[in-house]
């Protein structure tokens, strides 16, 4: 089976960038993860068409609800989710391409032993092709690149940790609590990029 759940959660002190063939999008975000609940968090900053923003995300994807969080105004955005919980995980349909060891094998702890994965997947713009690099042991993420119509987009993963930090990071703060649903097109994780 090839199926290799990579997390069952992250901490926040994970950061992931993301960034587009065109260079119109550029993004830096703490990302806390938990699989078991279902559990996004995103802290990212960016700029997009030479626009800078920021956002605070919260998805939580059994309420099928998302959460923009402003500490500062202390307010909340409460939205439809419409979307399922992909796990980081290497697909069941994807085919080995390779087996390398990032860093050096020269000499213990020098290098380290990665897996690149490869396949075709349903995007929103159709089929897309990725390449998914994960470490040998653990299945770690550290890079995947997705090509589509659009161009290449690549992501990367830094300063991954098993186990969560602050578990608070996915719930909530208490002044979203009175938050309302707005009524508007569902948001997905994709859409968010």
């Amino acid at each position: 089976m090839r199926v290799l759940v990579l997390f069952s959660c992250l901490s926040k002190n994970v950061f992931i960038s993301k960034s587009t063939q065109n260079e119109q999008l550029m993004v830096f975000a703490k990302y806390s993860y938990d699989a078991l609940g279902e559990r996004i968090r995103l802290r990212d900053f960016g700029t997009y068409k030479n626009k800078t923003f920021h956002r605070d995300v919260l998805l939580l994807y059994r309420q099928g609800v998302m959460y923009e969080i402003n500490y500062k105004a202390r307010s909340c955005c409460k939205k439809p989710l419409n979307d399922d919980f992909h796990p980081l995980a290497v697909p069941t349909n994807s085919s080995l391409l390779g087996q390398v060891v990032l860093g050096s094998s020269s000499g213990p702890g020098q290098g380290v032993l990665v897996n690149t994965w490869g396949g075709e997947l349903q995007s929103k713009e159709g089929k897309a092709e990725y390449m998914s690099t994960v470490t040998e042991f653990g299945c770690i993420p550290v890079t995947t690149l997705v090509h589509s119509s659009s161009g290449w987009v690549v992501t990367s993963f830094y300063n991954n940790v098993i186990g969560l930090v602050d578990p608070e990071d996915l719930i909530p703060p208490s002044f979203c609590k009175g938050a309302c649903l707005e009524r508007q097109e569902p948001v997905t994780f994709f859409s968010l990029f």
